[in-house]
């Protein structure tokens, strides 16, 4: 059995095929700058925007693949503008510029900016080769990005400080070469939301001479999201229009028209933001962990949807999220990971259409044994158990809710949550005991709940942390009270921070009837009558306030005019829902010569190894981590197939070396196999590490590429085991 050789003699044996290279195979051979980030080739990319950004160079196609990566600068989609910038190095290894390029596409993107500083040094190395405008830009970025060694010798930068040396920099440009909008792009990038007024002019400026730059519409944008976001609207279909084929582009006008109360034109924004990605992710055959703005895409689509009465579509794209392949990286779960996004979206749902049932499902959210899993769990239950009608089982939850309180694990990152929590369930469950004196309370409680949350949600929604419009529910209260001044009251303080909120316009119509207020009653159901137009059938909020007899013709209040959501083909920027990808084709050769493709595998999962020869350790390593899984993976219906350039024959004399090895090893000479499954690094050309699940039915549910191989086997199992469930779902 494979399980039984030591590693060692294992590893022993691999390095009799031969020397390991002084540089660590699989890796680059530039340093650790290059070791992450993308590896293949990148394409001409269609729907990005044109910024043309002239820099010295002997080759046309690198100036060519540099205005592809400085147009994707300014939708931030940095991952891409690093292929672009990566590739104008494998053209030209000489490029300063190009070094420019990669030190903006990674800056701020990790835990530091070692990769930043890493590429800008060589940018530096190489200024005295460029043109003084191109210096210019490279000391701008050295000003905020790399330590002075005589100033700096405390290590601690202070950012302010760097800021302004940064912005003298880049305004010496734009005096220098007013000609030069990219210098004035970049000013306004750095200045936004700082220099409101500042940022708009340069804005205005580099429209009035190129009215279809990208960055300048997106940075009028980020400009005035929160502050006066009308002022952004002459560019929001505008940069849509311009820029179809990024997500991002598509993704922030929907801040603008969801702070307006525009929700069917956050919707169309929203909803085509996360198609352009999952038709991104199909063709470059990445997933929702490794999209960088998927998850908030998705959670954000919901929340409209759910502000537009579209409760089953919102409980759709929480599924989507939940069910998506884990991150491998780390496996560990963040509050701004796909997963996490997911189960937030799915509480917020169930909570404010009240299904009780679903909530109280231990199937429909996956909690885990984190703190913000057990408090937001205990309050979920609480306020399923309250909303039917059980106080005993409601106080057990508010209990368990209330212990936490003393969690030695308690994060204080979800203190402010916790206690709004808190003060809701037991203002709830005063009001619901149903005596006077709890009902006053009660209702205190509520209150005070109700302005804590106000106060989180006005500082930044984005969307929404907390799961319901606490005013909305005080509003509600007040109405079972019989104080309809006082739930008109709460109703538009609710309306105050969500424009155009379904609940809150219900309950004034609610609230005005029953005060005999008629015409403000018929406003506000008009309002909410277009809001609603797309809303599922019999939807409760709906029909309460038809209830009152109130009619009105739909009108929309919005301070521009909107698309029906549901009238706007949207297809064409890709598909409504994210799946496992369909493989690429594998056409390899086993030991014995035999030809290999994963039409064979059919109706079996396939853990899929690319692995750089029986001469690596590293790759040795994990296939015996693999072998002492066997058990596991016959039980799951899995196969192991590990590919390498070695030659059929090499592999025969491996399988003798090694004994019953757990994989069928097969040969990928040319690496053409590799190179399909994004196995292989075009800009060095070496192999890649790569480690890929594809289930039952041919398609890939899971990939790790590059970096050292893959080794967290319990991680592997537990994906195969969900990506069996969601097949057979």
């Amino acid at each position: 059995m494979w399980m039984k050789p030591a590693c060692s003699l294992l590893l022993a044996a691999a390095f009799a095929y031969g020397q390991i290279d002084q540089i660590d195979k699989g890796h680059s051979a530039h340093g650790s700058a290059f070791d992450t980030g993308p590896r293949q080739k990148p394409w001409v990319m269609e729907g990005i925007g044109v910024a043309p950004f002239p820099i010295t160079t002997k080759n046309p196609e690198v100036q060519k693949w540099f205005n592809q990566g400085n147009a994707l600068l300014h939708s931030f989609w940095y991952y891409e503008a690093e292929r672009s910038f990566r590739w104008c190095l494998k053209l030209e290894p000489d490029n300063a510029m190009a070094y420019w390029g990669l030190a903006r596409a990674t800056s701020g993107r990790g835990a530091d900016d070692t990769r930043a500083a890493d590429f800008l040094r060589e940018a530096v190395k190489r200024k005295d080769k460029v043109t003084e405008r191109e210096r210019l830009y490279i000391e701008a970025e050295e000003a905020v990005l790399l330590p002075d060694p005589v100033r700096d010798d405390s290590g601690d930068r202070d950012y302010r400080t760097l800021r302004r040396a940064e912005l003298k920099k880049l305004e010496t440009l734009c005096i220098k070469y007013p000609e030069d909008m990219e210098a004035r792009a970049l000013l306004a990038l750095v200045t936004m939301g700082d220099s409101r007024y500042g940022a708009e002019l340069m804005i205005r400026e580099i429209l009035a001479r190129e009215p279809n730059h990208p960055g300048a519409h997106h940075y009028r944008i980020h400009n005035w999201d929160y502050n006066q976001p009308e002022q952004a609207l002459a560019s929001c279909r505008a940069y849509t229009d311009l820029v179809p084929g990024i997500g991002h582009a598509q993704h922030m006008p929907g801040h603008i028209y969801s702070i307006l109360g525009m929700w069917h034109e956050a919707a169309l924004s929203m909803d085509a933001a996360t198609r352009v990605e999952k038709q991104y992710m199909r063709t470059s055959l990445t997933f929702p962990f490794n999209n960088w703005n998927y998850a908030h895409n998705r959670t954000y689509l919901s929340y409209i949807q759910e502000q537009l009465g579209m409760a089953e579509a919102a409980i759709f794209g929480a599924h989507q999220l939940i069910d998506a392949p884990l991150d491998p990286v780390d496996n560990k779960e963040n509050t701004y990971s796909t997963h996490s996004r997911g189960i937030a979206a799915m509480q917020r749902a169930l909570i404010k259409y009240e299904r009780w049932d679903d909530l109280l499902n231990p199937k429909t959210i996956p909690w885990r044994d984190a703190y913000e899993d057990k408090m937001n769990k205990a309050y979920c239950e609480g306020r399923a158990w309250l909303g039917k009608g059980d106080l005993e089982k409601a106080a057990k939850s508010i209990d368990a809710h209330a212990a936490l309180k003393k969690d030695p694990d308690k994060n204080k990152d979800w203190e402010d949550t916790y206690t709004i929590e808190a003060l809701e369930l037991k203002g709830r469950f005063a009001i619901a005991r149903g005596e006077t004196g709890d009902t006053i309370v009660g209702l205190g409680l509520l209150a005070d709940a109700a302005g804590r949350e106000y106060d989180m949600q006005k500082q930044y929604a984005d969307p929404p942390f907390y799961p319901q419009s606490l005013y909305n529910s005080l509003g509600e209260a007040y109405m079972d009270a019989k104080s309809p001044v006082l739930a008109a009251q709460a109703f538009e303080k609710a309306l105050e921070l969500t424009h155009n909120d379904i609940f809150a316009l219900s309950g004034l119509v609610r609230a005005y009837a029953a005060l005999g207020e008629k015409a403000k009653a018929e406003d506000d159901m008009a309002r909410l009558l277009f809001v609603a137009s797309n809303a599922d059938a019999g939807l409760k909020i709906l029909e309460r306030a038809k209830a009152t007899g109130i009619t009105a013709t739909p009108r929309d209040s919005s301070p521009a005019p909107q698309r029906n959501y549901a009238r706007v083909p949207l297809d064409h920027f890709g598909p409504p829902r994210w799946e496992p990808y369909a493989a690429p084709a594998l056409d390899v050769h086993d030991a014995a010569g035999k030809s290999v493709s994963l039409e064979e595998y059919k109706g079996k999962n396939v853990l899929l190894v690319f692995y750089l020869g029986p001469e690596c350790p590293h790759c040795m390593r994990q296939l015996h981590e693999i072998g002492q899984k066997k058990d596991e993976w016959d039980r799951l219906n899995t196969v192991v197939l590990a590919v390498s350039s070695a030659a059929s024959e090499k592999n025969g004399e491996a399988l003798k070396q090694f004994g019953d090895l757990p994989a069928r090893l097969l040969s990928d000479p040319d690496h053409t196999n590799a190179r399909r499954f994004h196995s292989y690094d075009d800009f060095e050309d070496i192999e890649l590490h790569s480690t890929i699940l594809i289930d039952k039915k041919g398609r890939v549910y899971w990939a790790r590429f590059g970096g050292d191989p893959f080794s967290d086997m319990g991680f592997l199992v537990k994906q195969v085991e969900r990506m069996n469930e969601l097949a057979g779902s």
